[in-house]
């Protein structure tokens, strides 16, 4: 026999931001809790609004399949005495598992006979089980900040006023953060704030419509959709794409009701991102274009009740605008007033970490950097990268983004152009900090991608240079998004560099700030970008193996790393390619194995097979450093499984590992040459 299960936990309104990860987490740790209490079910879904977060699952099991229980104990030899009689190891495994000696079954295993427990357990009723397990799943769920009240010692998102567990139609009584459960809900704060009674999980999501609760996120993310799309038709605008504000705003309200307003066009003449961040950021308001796509004098606010007079919470809304608007006019009027050199020179008061020195230290050593690598990658374009890495960080100091931080870069762009700055250093300005995140768009110039390279390396090589490299809990420099940034920065633009050289020269342009070693602070720095790269690449489905046998073999050069990998991943595919992997791992293994480097004499080889490896070798090799010099790694995989037929030959023919120690170690030689070929590509042993 099933029936549906209802949890429902109420309380004070919950800030959006935890809802979203609330639902994924909700549904793994009750997947845990079914799984743990063996009780079977059907769906598990989560329903969330600011005052409640719903467990809601269909035919769950009334209880428990008895089961026999299974224990193996000491070895037949430790558990009896020669005579058949219990030892006290015996006994004392019979007392531990709750039966009588004489009870134990022995066992044939693996290892010999063993003694066994088995037991038979009835067992439990899914409410007796809940009864206890609901206030641990409930006081579990986790949030990235919680809260105390009165003076319980229980801790959640917001204060829990009310509870509902149901199996069916019984009620699951147990007590948690001092409430008692039950079948009592609350309805809309304002415009149904009166208790209903839930008789029936089937009956729940309903109930709560009609008390003017609609509790499925997803249903209210497609009401508010639809009034957005009856809106856009009205005005004849096209609202901005926004799925993240979407979310935002669906986990805000429990009864969405989108309503529209209106600024002075006079406030038009900002930079659209201030005003769009103004409206985004700080009111959650959607924004328009017009069919020119220019941005509309318009808003769309989405409320939680259906307002009684329109007009009124119009006014207000825009009312609170008009003083963000007349904020950031000023702002941004008083910003220009301050040439953009003085910004930087602000900068030599703000720290940007005790031990690496102010803000104004960090973008002198970057800008060093950008130089240097300006210099190997885009020389011609070097005053400009040079420009923009002395102006990038400008705008930290600026009114504007002091109030508005999520527009650094942006009115860096904005004030660098109304200053006369090239066009180039201006979008590079802006650019630097991409991407901002992972599949974030990445820098569209040099100055961009070149600039946000050496302020990335900068701050990775600096935190390395000082102990705080991330933990797994902790990276609060945001180090793994930053060496994120620079792989997807050079594979993007094509950058052909040495991670080494970079490193190293950032590496001595904080010789005063770090504590270790420069070789050591290099090693690491390299080494955490390639795990980065390794994460990255197996995220999109490359083989570890694959990735691995490339690594392998060096990593300095991002690109050229990647591109080989691919070739590999390609060349894996091949109709012949377990014989080719057979073949040339025996290569691999067998050198691996010798810590002595020998010398190849062709003249002293014993047998044809010798011979005509060593010439099918020599025929390829030319080839291979020829097409890895062109970045042709496809092409060499193929030349590179030419050697298959002579490699199987030579292994049928030849004994390696010959008695004779001149024959020995000229093969060793011949193989060796071979496997340091291989290596410029992979090392295949790792496939």
């Amino acid at each position: 026999m099933t029936q549906d299960l209802l949890v429902e936990i109420g309380t004070e309104e919950i800030p959006a931001g935890f809802l979203s990860k609330a639902i994924i987490d909700m549904k793994v740790q009750a997947e845990k809790v079914f799984d743990r209490l063996r009780l079977e079910h059907g769906e598990i879904k989560i329903m969330v609004t600011p005052r409640r977060l719903t467990l809601m699952v269909t035919n769950l099991a009334s209880g428990q399949e008895d089961r026999v229980v299974e224990n193996m104990g000491p070895a037949k030899r430790i558990a009896f005495d020669e005579s058949g009689k219990p030892s006290k190891a015996g006994i004392g495994f019979a007392r531990g598992q709750g039966v009588k000696p004489e009870e134990l079954e022995i066992v044939n295993t693996e290892k010999g006979e063993y003694v066994c427990a088995r037991k038979r357990e009835t067992g439990q009723q899914t409410v007796t089980l809940l009864a206890k397990a609901l206030p641990e799943y409930i006081m579990a769920i986790p949030f990235r900040k919680s809260m105390r009240w009165h003076d319980l010692e229980a801790r959640f998102a917001r204060p829990i006023h009310w509870l509902i567990a149901l199996y069916g139609t019984e009620t699951i009584e147990f007590k948690c953060a001092d409430i008692e459960s039950g079948a009592t809900s609350r309805g809309h704060r304002f415009m149904a704030p009166d208790e209903f009674t839930i008789a029936n999980p089937a009956d729940y999501v309903e109930l709560c419509r009609q008390a003017k609760i609609i509790v499925d996120q997803g249903e209210r993310k497609t009401m508010i959709m639809k009034q957005l799309a009856e809106i856009e038709k009205d005005l004849g605008g096209t609202i901005i794409e926004d799925p993240e504000l979407l979310e935002t705003v669906a986990n805000i309200v429990e009864f969405p009701h989108a309503i529209v307003g209106s600024f002075d066009k006079e406030f038009l003449k900002l930079p659209e991102e201030v005003l769009i961040s103004v409206m985004r950021y700080h009111q959650k308001y959607f924004c328009l274009r017009d069919n020119s796509g220019a941005l509309m004098a318009n808003f769309i606010t989405v409320n939680n009740t259906v307002a009684r007079d329109p007009e009124v919470v119009v006014k207000g809304n825009q009312r609170v605008l008009l003083a963000r608007l007349n904020d950031a006019k000023f702002f941004y009027q008083e910003d220009l007033k301050v040439p953009l050199d003085e910004f930087v020179e602000r900068l030599k008061k703000v720290v940007f970490q005790a031990k690496l020195g102010t803000s104004y230290e960090k973008v002198e050593r970057f800008k060093s950097l950008a130089e240097f690598l300006a210099e190997k990658l885009s020389p011609e374009q070097k005053v400009d990268i040079s420009r923009t890495a002395k102006l990038c960080k400008a705008d930290l100091e600026s009114n504007m983004v002091c109030e508005f931080s999520d527009l650094q870069g942006i009115m860096g762009r904005e004030y660098a152009r109304v200053a006369g700055e090239t066009d180039a250093v201006a979008i590079g300005i802006h650019e630097h900090y991409m991407p901002t995140g992972a599949g974030g768009t990445l820098p569209s110039n040099d100055c961009g991608a070149i600039v946000g390279i050496a302020d990335k390396i900068d701050t990775i090589t600096g935190c390395f240079g000082i102990n705080l490299q991330p933990t797994g809990s902790a990276d609060p420099y945001a180090l793994r998004r930053q060496a994120l940034g620079i792989i997807n920065i050079c594979l993007d633009r094509n950058y052909n560099l040495s991670l080494k050289d970079v490193v190293t020269r950032s590496a001595e342009l904080l010789q005063s700030k770090i504590e270790q070693p420069t070789d050591t602070v290099v090693a690491e720095v390299i080494d955490f970008i390639k795990g980065r790269l390794f994460h990255s690449l197996t995220a999109n489905k490359i083989p570890s193996g694959v990735i691995e046998a490339v690594l392998a073999t060096g990593f300095d050069n991002i690109v050229t790393t990647v591109k080989r990998i691919n070739a590999l991943d390609r060349f894996r595919h091949r109709d012949d390619f377990t014989d080719l992997l057979t073949a040339f791992k025996r290569i691999m293994n067998i050198t691996r194995k010798e810590k002595t480097s020998y010398t190849l004499n062709p003249d002293k080889f014993t047998d044809n097979a010798e011979t005509d490896l060593y010439n099918s070798w020599q025929q390829i090799a030319g080839k291979i450093d020829s097409q890895l010099s062109n970045n042709d790694y496809d092409q060499a995989l193929s030349t590179v499984a030419d050697l298959r037929k002579s490699v199987d030959n030579f292994f049928n023919e030849v004994m390696v590992m010959a008695d004779d120690q001149a024959i020995r170690e000229n093969r060793l030689a011949l193989l060796q040459g071979i496997a340091g070929d291989f290596k410029k590509i992979a090392d295949f042993a790792k496939l």
